[in-house]
Order: structure tokens, then sequence, then C-alpha cells
């Protein structure tokens, strides 16, 4: 058996909490040696011959550990499409269809060829168990889902390097669709569970299937976090057939014309937004780039500029949080702020709702003025929290600041005179910056000397100039 390498309790306590899902995700793995099955722990063997689906529900339901060669199984319908055994010869010439599910043997024999069927020979064995039990290395992952909960995990495995995602359905032995083509094509399959899967195994009127590759599972969680955090979640609200839904479509499709076109994203100019971690160097970065002609936009400056006395937001957050939030001149304590909104999701989003369309409207008036003076410029744009906040959209490119977590909990900790185990919490409410370098088209590494990061910097810089000619000229 291969080593474990994954910790797939975590991966999948995670997405059953995201999907709501009402049975355990199956880790499905087929054996070369079915000696094999004796080195998994809490091996179970049927006593009775059985169904592929039954031994399916047996894991997915009542949280065994199952497995099964050619011998286990009542008929070789099953078998033959893992390649355990060859499919009977009343099967291909189509006599086995004919009998109930097609008219004639002509097409229960183009039925029978339309079944996708692993390798003859190749395997001896399966096995199946809980994935959440970590019980081996899986080939595959199979995910029983409702539609909703399904569309869910698509939107999630396409978040990243999207692809269109096709499904089959031969009919009966659906569980081929499934099973046999992710071996096949080491991709997702989804499929509607067949007749007998519903009578034998038990699948529900609403349960669909779909095979994951068990190296995309990590992925299929990262893309369902972001869609969290983006709004999309399950259960899916109700927004109502006959109210006007436009409050309920995300804030940003509404005004993205114009927010699209007012940033001038047809014109010549390009606009770099700079992220990272905190206490990553995003300044130095950023410092450097206006050194070499690129004019910043710091949303931290804006952040600060509409909250000042006298503003509208202003108000909004002492009307909101009282009086307490300020200091004795009348200016935003916003250490205090910070405090109370840090743990609280939902006074955080109500603070944001009073800062965010001040600050979406300085940049652009920002913006404005720098093309004004220069329609061509490369102008960098610094948001400590851009991905957070689903911000990429505005970009031309996009630069990540990065350095390790241990070495940005060295900094912090450095920085503001606290203990690395209070910075290390501090960023385990932001994303982490591993994951913020999936969405880079540029990063630089900022562990280094500040001249190793200058020389980094220079060089991104001629990147962007190249990119900005070119863009020029179209």
């Amino acid at each position: 058996m291969e080593k474990q390498k994954t910790d797939w309790e975590k991966l999948v306590r995670r997405m059953e909490l995201l999907m709501r899902l009402k049975s355990f995700p199956v880790a499905f793995k087929m054996l070369e040696n079915k000696e094999d099955l004796k080195t998994i722990p809490f091996m179970r063997r049927t006593e009775n011959k059985v169904t592929l689906c039954q031994l399916i529900t047996l894991v997915r339901n009542f949280d065994w550990s199952v497995g099964a060669d050619v011998d286990d199984f009542i008929s070789p319908s099953c078998p033959s499409v893992l390649g355990l055994t060859d499919t009977p010869e009343t099967a291909k010439d189509g006599t086995f269809r004919s009998l109930v599910w097609v008219k004639t043997k002509a097409d229960g024999k183009k039925y029978e060829s339309s079944i996708p069927r692993l390798p003859l020979g190749k395997y001896e064995a399966l096995a199946m168990a809980p994935l959440v039990y970590n019980p081996f290395e899986p080939d595959i992952v199979l995910i029983y889902a409702n539609p909703a909960q399904m569309m869910l995990l698509i939107n999630s495995l396409q978040f990243e390097d999207y692809e269109v995602m096709q499904f089959y359905c031969v009919g009966e032995t659906s569980c081929s669709d499934a099973i046999v083509r992710c071996y096949d094509t080491g991709k997702p399959s989804l499929t509607i569970p067949c007749y007998g899967e519903r009578r034998y195994g038990h699948a529900q009127d609403e349960d669909l299937v779909m095979a994951v590759p068990a190296g995309m599972m990590e992925k299929a969680l990262r893309g369902m976090e972001t869609l969290y955090r983006r709004g999309i979640r399950y259960p899916i609200s109700f927004a109502g057939v006959e109210a006007d839904v436009t409050a309920s479509f995300p804030p940003a499709y509404g005004k993205l014309a114009d927010t699209m076109k007012a940033i001038g994203w047809k014109d010549s100019r390009l606009l770099l937004g700079v992220t990272g971690g905190i206490a990553s160097g995003k300044s130095t970065v950023s410092d450097m780039l206006e050194e070499l002609g690129s004019p910043i936009i710091d949303f931290d400056i804006l952040a600060r500029r509409v909250v000042e006395p006298g503003t509208p937001a202003l108000e909004q957050i002492v009307d909101y949080f009282g009086k307490q939030v300020l200091q004795e001149d009348g200016t935003l304590d916003r250490k205090k702020v910070s405090d109370i909104v840090f743990s609280d999701f939902e006074k955080r989003k109500k603070l944001e709702s009073f800062t965010h369309p001040a600050i979406h409207e300085g940049f652009l008036e920002e913006v404005n003025a720098i093309m004004e003076k220069d329609p061509n410029a490369i102008i960098q744009v610094s948001i400590p929290l851009l991905i957070e906040l689903n911000l990429q959209y505005l970009f031309d490119k996009l630069l990540i600041v990065h350095i390790s977590q241990e070495e940005q909990i060295r900094r912090l900790a450095k920085r503001d005179g606290i203990s690395e185990e209070e910075a290390a919490n501090i960023l385990r409410a932001q994303l982490p910056i591993n994951e913020k370098v999936r969405y880079a088209d540029f990063v630089i590494r900022n562990e280094g000397s500040v001249e190793e990061t200058r020389k980094e910097v220079e060089v991104l810089w001629e990147s962007l100039k190249k990119i900005q000619k070119e863009r020029i000229r179209s």
C-alpha cells in the first residue's frame, strides 16, 4: 500500500461542514494484489455475495472499511466493470441487456459496449473505507450528494484552472460512469445512480454521485473555501420568485460596468494590484516601484482618509459602535475598532459597509487623477486584503510580496511587540500567504537582503514596461 500523504480527516471534516453531506465520502482504491487487503486496518469482508453498490453503501452509511475480490460478487456484472473478470458472452452479444433494459439484442450489444471498464487482469481486488478515517491513500473519492450540493462541488472544482465538466450516464451500471471514467480520464466524473444502486445500494431519490481523483480533493476544498468567503454557500438561500432580487446579487455585479469604465480598463494605463501577507514587506516593494516610476495608490491611506473627523463613514461608525471608538481628539481609535471586529464576522462586515464604498470612490478618483497626468502610467495599487475582498478583477496584473509563514510570524511579533503565539493567532484570521500566491502574475520573494529584493523589483519593472508597450501598441 502507498504511504499516507494527506490529512484526510481534516480535509473531509471541513468539506462535510461546507457541503452538509449526509454520508461519508468514500476512499476507493483498486489493488493489483488482493493480499494487500490484509494490510488495511479494520478491513471487513462480507459473508454473503454482494453487488458493488451494496459495498459502497456499507462504507458511506455504515462507516465500514470493506474489501472484495471477484469471488465476493453476486454476478460478473460488477467485477467485469472493474476488470476483475471478463464480461460474460451473454452480455457481450446483447442478450443480458435485452432481457429487461432494451428492445433488441442489437441494442443490448450496443449498450454493453458503451460501458467503460478498467483493464481486464490489471487488478485483483478493491478496497473502500470512509475517507475521514485516513484508511489508505485512495485512487479516487466517491461523493454522494443532492443536485444543489453537487453544483457547489462542481463550482469548487472549476474555481482553479477552469474546465467544462461533462456528465455521462450509460443507464444501468452507471457506477462505471463515475468510477471507471474517473480512472480513465484522471478527471472528476459525475453521474446519476442507476436503478440497481437505488434498489440494492439504497441511493436516495435526490442522490447524485461524483468520483473525484484523490489528488484533486484539496483543490476542491480550496475552491469551496474561497466561494464560501464570497457568499456562495449551501444550503442556498431563497431570494423569492416575485421579489426584486437585485439586493441578493453580489454588489460588484451591479456596478461592474461603471467601475471598469471609471478605471479605464480599455485604456493604455496598466493597473498592478500589490498585496501579500501582513509584515511581508509590501511597503518596501511599493517604495522601490515608486522610485522606478510607478505612482502608488495605497488603500491603507485611503482607509484612514475616509474616517477622518467630519466624514460620513466616521459618523456611521460612531452611530453603530458608539462613542467608545473615538479618541479624545475626536479621531477614530483604530485599535479599539480592530479589537471589536477581529473575532466578530457580522460587526466586521458592518464596518466594511461603512468604509468600503468611500474607499472605492477615493480609489477611482486617484486612478483618474494619475491618468490625466500620464495616460500610459503603470499604476500600482497596494491593498492588504486584495484577495480576501475579491478585488482581483480590477487589475491587469497581480503582484504578491511573499515570505514564509515562519518569517512572517517573526517579523510581525518584532514589529508590533507581541509574542510569536499572538502573531500566529493574527495570521490564522487571514488567508494564508501561500494561498494568495495562487492568484499572482508576479511574486517577489522578500526574505533576502534589501539589495536582493531591489534586483527582483527591477526585473519586475522591466517586465511591466514590456507588457505596457504591447498594451499601447494593441
